[in-house]
């Protein structure tokens, strides 16, 4: 489904504009939850795509809530609205607002969806459901027009791990499924993007092809890049078990682009808003069970994850249609 403005760009839209500037493509997952200030939280997300102003968004967890406030956002116009049929729900999560008729079993279980957003010109756009998600997940898919080349991105949140099943199985799966969609979409210059929900000590290797490369590794190797990390950020501090994952990433197939640089975005907490953590000590002492209850308060981010924005240039001479 296709919302928001119907012109991609206001300005510079010719070939050789788009052919000479760097393209900037945003990746987050917002995190659902309403207990993290979620108002203020989309109000920081929008300060940061104000202040990197991507060409390209691609956001996870996003909920018919927080599709409401970022639709309110003075640059929401700049872009173009792209999000699969039938994941755009009501508030309450339980009727589709296409069809107004109850959500199914399988639909009540993604609550929450992946949706683009493109400055640029879009050709085509497409979600496909995995076939092995018990989650709902899908594959979002936009065919970018920059200056005659055509630019494959796709996002999703991969399986989630669920205890007592990791679920590593299925996140291998559809990260394969993903990549050979995305080549079967008519372009050789492909970017495949999003939580991964990755673990290399459970689920090995991301799964590369020939000519694929993580953008984070390749850029800066060496350098960790935790996008989810209860040290680093301080919204997640109160959490008992430390983790730090490099759960977001880019992957890119790109003959005809370069990949300049990347960067994580999101790191700070925002200015005056906390919210209170409440903790439940239990124990047992004397054949009774003993609850302590606690509340801290705690900085709030714009997400419990840091985003990551992908800068790109176009090769020399590699704006001619694709075959």
């Amino acid at each position: 489904m296709f919302a928001g403005k119907t012109e991609y760009l206001s300005t510079g839209d010719s070939k050789t504009s788009l052919c000479s500037k760097a393209i900037k493509i945003m990746t987050y997952n917002v995190c659902s939850g309403k207990d993290y200030k979620l108002h203020n939280r989309i109000l920081a997300l929008g300060d940061i795509i104000r202040h990197h102003s991507p060409d390209l968004i691609c956001l996870q967890e996003v909920t018919p809530e927080i599709h409401g406030f970022l639709e309110k956002s003075d640059w929401w116009p700049e872009y173009k609205c792209l999000m699969s049929r039938g994941m755009d729900y009501t508030e309450a999560g339980m009727v589709c607002s296409n069809t107004r008729k109850p959500l199914s079993k399988r639909q009540k279980q993604r609550s929450y969806f992946c949706m683009q957003m493109s400055k640029l010109p879009v050709d085509s756009f497409d979600g496909v459901p995995f076939s092995d998600s018990v989650m709902g997940r899908e594959l979002c898919m936009a065919n970018i027009n920059i200056g005659g080349v055509t630019l494959v991105l796709g996002t999703s949140h991969l399986e989630s791990p669920s205890r007592p099943r990791l679920r590593s199985n299925e996140r291998v799966a559809q990260a394969k499924e993903s990549l050979i969609l995305l080549g079967g979409r008519g372009s050789c210059n492909l970017i495949f993007c999003g939580d991964m929900n990755w673990d290399d000590k459970t689920d090995g290797p991301f799964p590369l092809p020939d000519g694929w490369v993580d953008a984070w590794a390749e850029l800066k190797p060496g350098e960790d890049g935790w996008t989810y990390d209860t040290e680093a950020n301080a919204m997640l501090s109160a959490v008992v078990h430390k983790r730090q994952l490099r759960l977001d990433r880019f992957v890119c197939k790109l003959p005809d682009f370069e990949v300049q640089g990347i960067e994580m975005v999101g790191k700070e907490p925002i200015p005056g808003v906390l919210y209170v953590k409440v903790d439940v000590a239990r124990w047992k002492s004397k054949e009774k069970i003993c609850r302590q209850r606690r509340e801290r308060m705690l900085p709030v981010l714009p997400s419990d994850h840091f985003g990551l924005v992908l800068t790109v240039t176009p090769q020399p001479g590699s704006c001619a249609p694709s075959e």
